[in-house]
């Protein structure tokens, strides 16, 4: 008999499979399992559009059967089977999926609820069986097949007997190893485990004949055994079940189950609804965000599912653009389906779903960041940014959903706070809500533009992520209080120096100074000034307009964004001991006062972490001053 290799690529993946894709090594069975289910899924589906065929549910089951003594475990199903070619094809080549081809052959996209879709959880057998022996006999066919490989030098088929249709698995379970305890995958109750963990709600009876103990007839004190066939899984979806019934652990495990991310959830939402459309949903909030969540590739959605039976693997309308990060599924009797089970036929049940649904992840999340403040903060560190591009998308119309919800970090508090929290603690005499816009809080600390503002005593928030402003500026104002940036042109606050008498600058003593840093900057800067905010440094930009200059970086390392330009105004610190050097040059020295007009304005430049238009000049006009 012939040995067929696997292909090279193949036995990388294999290789990849056993030893790094699964972190557990009793996941085997779930996958075994479930492949189990789909063989006789694909019966069902059959049978659908086949008069010749009926399916009797009661008829069909997957059974376990161990064998301790002889080191095997063998998973049998009542399922459709597979011909020769079919097993070569299915498991010679690994990630190639017959449960997949079945759907696209049988035009069932969304109609079927195939688990075993990817082609590779066969193979994770390998990290307990030193062998896999599969035999196999398909529907309408005499003939079996049997398919044996050790997982490392290729693989045999060849012809066989086998009595009835379905597919037989034997896995020859590893010797135990002193890291390892490959018993466990032999005994009844360990198994009865991993079933009720990983595949309770398989539609299927999962069979295994246990070991029992009863009293003997006749004796008060007397046991034997006795061997009794029973079911382990209920049969029973968890979102059909009692809340009442289920632990943390049975809502981790349909998480993991269902393959909805590689975590644990941070927090669960169970929904039993009755009333004019009534469902259930099982929803999770992730404790990490997916690493391709911000790609063209990630798709939103919630599994939707019409009497048990999944009819979408990803439906977007129930959920929100900026819950977009929520998994779980939805299933409901009262949802209007064509034949095919593919498209809605009408979709106000739908809406009235996806608004409660809303609706709950955002009370879900209320009581999270009001109860359990670190969570909901480990929370907002992996998606914050999610419910700040919410407030921003679709011209603001979400913002009273999310503003409660959102965070900046706080100079004052030195962590997050909400602008709830900000508002309760604002002074008497502060009208506007402040914040400082930079690449980090570092950044953002050491800015000049602060100074005046953290000399007042006022809070300001920071923000650090390329949304913030943009949601800012949407959002418009919380409580009745503005938003005002410490870098706008007006941020609200009266110098107190200043308000006796009347200062030189007011008097319009440097006018002629600043007029000509103007012209010498022409087309840099919309104006040069006196600062009113700055305390102890010499030079900073703020600007004018609606478009910040943070906001002008953005946008500029867009495509397309090319021309982008924020209003700057220069401004000059008139207390700093270097405007009296640039007055004196200014009255003394027309090419020093040029050289420290571009000095300062690029200093300002690099303070606001924009590129300078002419390092080299920079550089030596650095190297001048120090001359």
């Amino acid at each position: 008999m012939e040995k067929k290799q696997f292909k090279a690529e193949s036995k990388r993946l294999l290789d990849m499979m056993i030893n790094s894709i699964y972190t557990h090594r009793e996941i085997f069975l779930r996958e075994l399992i479930s492949n189990a289910s789909d063989a006789i899924d694909k019966i069902y589906y059959r049978a659908l559009t086949d008069d010749k065929l009926t399916f009797e549910k009661d008829s069909y089951y997957i059974k376990i059967e161990s064998d301790r003594e002889n080191r095997m475990l063998q998973i049998t199903d009542t399922g459709i089977g597979m011909t020769k070619e079919e097993l070569e094809e299915n498991l010679g080549v690994i990630a190639k999926s017959g449960s997949l081809a079945f759907k696209s052959e049988n035009e069932m996209k969304d109609g079927c609820d195939i688990i075993g879709q990817f082609g590779v959880g066969f193979y994770s057998a390998f990290m307990v069986a030193d062998k896999v022996r599969v035999t196999s006999r398909a529907l309408g066919s005499d003939a079996a097949y049997r398919w044996e490989s050790d997982g490392l030098d290729g693989y045999t088929v060849e012809k066989c007997e086998k009595d009835s249709v379905g597919t037989l698995i034997e896995l020859k379970i590893k010797e135990n190893t002193e890291d390892e305890n490959f018993d466990e995958y032999l005994d009844q109750y360990s198994i009865k485990s991993i079933v009720k963990r990983y595949s309770d709600f398989i539609r299927y009876p999962i069979k295994m004949e246990m070991k029992e103990s009863r009293l003997k007839e006749g004796s008060s004190d007397e046991f034997e055994e006795y061997v009794e066939e029973n079911t382990l899984n209920s049969m029973v979806p968890i979102w059909k079940k009692n809340k009442s019934e289920l632990k943390d652990e049975d809502y981790e495990a349909f998480y993991s189950e269902k393959r909805y991310g590689f975590d644990k959830p941070a927090k669960y939402i169970h929904l039993n609804v009755d009333g004019t459309v009534s469902y259930n949903a099982v929803l999770f909030i992730p404790e990490k965000i997916p690493y391709d969540f911000y790609t063209k590739e990630y798709e939103k959605g919630l599994e939707l599912y019409s009497s048990g039976v999944l009819i979408m693997d990803k439906c977007s309308d129930l959920l929100p653009d900026y819950f977009g990060f929520v998994k779980g599924m939805v299933d409901s009797d009262d949802l209007s389906l064509n034949i095919s089970r593919e498209m809605l036929q009408h979709d106000r049940q739908l809406k009235f779903i996806a608004k409660n649904i809303k609706n709950k992840i955002k009370n879900e999340l209320s009581n999270l960041l009001k109860n359990e403040r670190e969570k909901y903060e480990s929370f907002y560190s992996e998606f914050g940014r999610q419910l700040k591009y919410g407030i921003y998308s679709d011209f603001g119309m979400n913002k009273d959903v999310l503003k409660d919800l959102i965070m900046f970090h706080s100079s004052k508090e030195n962590k997050l706070v909400t602008l709830g929290e900000y508002v309760s603690r604002m002074p008497e005499d502060q009208k506007y809500i402040y914040y400082a816009a930079g690449e980090s809080v570092d950044r953002i600390e050491k800015m000049p533009q602060t100074e005046m503002v953290a000399d007042k005593g006022y809070e300001i928030l920071y923000f650090t992520d390329e949304v913030d402003e943009f949601a800012i500026r949407m959002l418009s104002n919380y409580e009745d209080k503005e938003f005002r940036s410490v870098s706008g042109s007006d941020i609200g606050i009266e110098d107190e120096s200043k308000k006796e008498g009347s200062s030189d600058d007011e008097s319009g003593e440097n006018n002629g100074i600043f007029e000509k840093m103007k012209e010498m900057l022409s087309g840099s800067v919309k104006a040069v000034r006196a600062s009113k905010r700055l305390k102890n440094h010499p030079v900073c930009l703020s600007n004018e307009g609606e478009l910040t200059i943070e906001m002008e970086k953005i946008l500029s390392a867009m495509p397309n964004g090319q021309g982008v330009m924020a209003e700057k105004v220069l401004e000059i610190n008139t207390s700093h001991d270097v405007f009296s050097k640039l007055k004196d040059a200014f009255e003394k020295d027309s090419e020093k006062f040029k050289l420290y007009t571009s000095v300062l304005y690029n200093q300002a430049r690099l303070i606001e972490g924009l590129p300078l238009e002419d390092p080299v000049e920079f550089t030596n006009n650095i190297c001048k001053i120090m001359i």
